[in-house]
């Protein structure tokens, strides 16, 4: 196993079999289910894994302390791709004491069954290892209301939970200042977004806490151990939780025939020659939505469309536009436009989503267009993507 620093050992595994995570994100480079090891006077471990991973999980631990018995498991998120193992765990270890707050205690009864053997901590706490000192910070809502986090105060490691991770698995290398960490930070855009980004002012809350404590190390629950990088890792939160953006552009639309994709493809262009560089185009269709999801997290201008489809809003869209709401993102910006066949709904819809839900600023005038594309709809069509584009620098100046 990994000597991460003085006694603190990686004991995670690798998941390269599943397609989605939680059953809705992909996971093209798999995901890391990471658990970490304190080999000290009183053993402890920090997080488990996915139960489906015990056996490897229980040799990894085994290569460390061989026969000796665990004191305490610290489980900083009650979701089983990290707690899963509990409950084998306190068969092989059955004096093992679980470390937690209280709603994660209820959570334990809930999921596993499990009561007593429980050493409840509360903000600030600590607890005594021998050499390591554990100190204890709860992070409710980062994402689940029991998330905490456990700071190693003697090697400056943080023991992050969710925070700071990332889709990926490991591929040998588990240190970022060891391995090429170029793939993992848009993987960590796209999972803050898709799992965390509608906590942006519980991360916040979070990052306070931790202000000023001087830090060697963050261990997530899921991709790198964060060293070289660690500064950049936790600027990255503090930008995303604040909903902060490059200047560039999302052009989303849903198309049946083409004709709804021609009018994004003129607004693309508009915004392009208006002096946007950084522009991104996505078939709502075509594109699996987390990807989207983390685009629209990186740049503050919105452009959507799509087509009337049974007297409402395309179905793709729609449920992009409800996914964009449940995440509650600020500061952005939103065009629009439609199409229809013989009964116009999709511009009227897709205003009543922003309305309503999600309260972006809206730029330009919305383009709505009647069958195919004409030398009039053409002419808004760049209107609309000269608006966004001129709103954009506006905001960088």
């Amino acid at each position: 196993m990994i000597e991460i620093k003085d006694k603190v050992y990686y004991v995670g595994v690798n998941d390269r079999k599943k397609a989605l995570f939680e059953g809705l994100w992909p996971l093209p480079n798999g995901v890391s289910y990471n658990s970490y090891l304190i080999d000290d006077d009183k053993i402890c471990l920090i997080d488990t894994v996915e139960v489906d991973f015990f056996t490897q999980f229980l040799e990894n631990i085994r290569e460390v302390i061989g026969d000796r018995p665990i004191d305490y498991i610290v489980i900083n998120h009650m979701e089983p791709d990290h707690s899963g193992s509990l409950s084998l765990l306190r068969k092989y270890y059955p004096n093992i004491q679980v470390v937690s707050n209280k709603k994660a205690f209820d959570m334990l009864r809930g999921f596993y069954g499990i009561s007593g053997g429980e050493h409840e901590v509360t903000n600030g706490d600590t607890l005594e290892l021998g050499h390591h000192t554990l100190q204890f910070f709860l992070t409710p809502m980062v994402h689940w209301p029991e998330t905490m986090m456990s700071l190693d105060i003697t090697d400056k490691i943080l023991f992050a939970g969710d925070a700071f991770g990332c889709f990926g698995a490991l591929n040998g290398g588990l240190i970022d200042s060891e391995i090429n960490c170029d793939d993992f930070w848009l993987e960590m855009i796209r999972y803050y977004s898709n799992i965390v980004g509608k906590y942006g002012t519980p991360v916040q809350n979070a990052l306070k806490k931790l202000a000023g404590i001087p830090l060697d190390y963050i261990c997530s629950t899921h991709g790198p151990v964060w060293h070289e990088h660690l500064n950049k890792v936790v600027a990255l939160y503090d930008r995303m939780s604040r909903y902060e953006t490059e200047e560039g552009l999302v052009i989303c639309f849903g198309t049946m025939y083409g004709n709804t994709e021609r009018m994004a493809e003129v607004i693309a262009r508009a915004a392009s020659q208006a002096g946007i560089k950084n522009i991104v185009m996505h078939n709502v269709s075509k594109t699996h939505h987390s990807y989207i999801i983390r685009d629209v997290f990186r740049y503050r201008g919105l452009i959507v469309g799509a087509p009337t489809y049974n007297t409402g809003l395309y179905h793709e869209m729609d449920v992009l536009l409800s996914e964009l709401a449940n995440r509650d993102i600020k500061n952005h910006y939103l065009g629009w436009f439609g199409s229809y066949g013989w009964a116009g709904k999709a511009v009227a819809k897709i205003k009543e989503w922003n309305d309503t839900q999600l309260h972006f600023e809206p730029v330009g005038t919305p383009v709505e267009m009647k069958q195919a594309l004409t030398p009039e709809i053409t002419s808004q069509c760049r209107e609309l993507g000269k608006a966004m584009a001129e709103r954009l620098m506006k905001t960088q100046e």
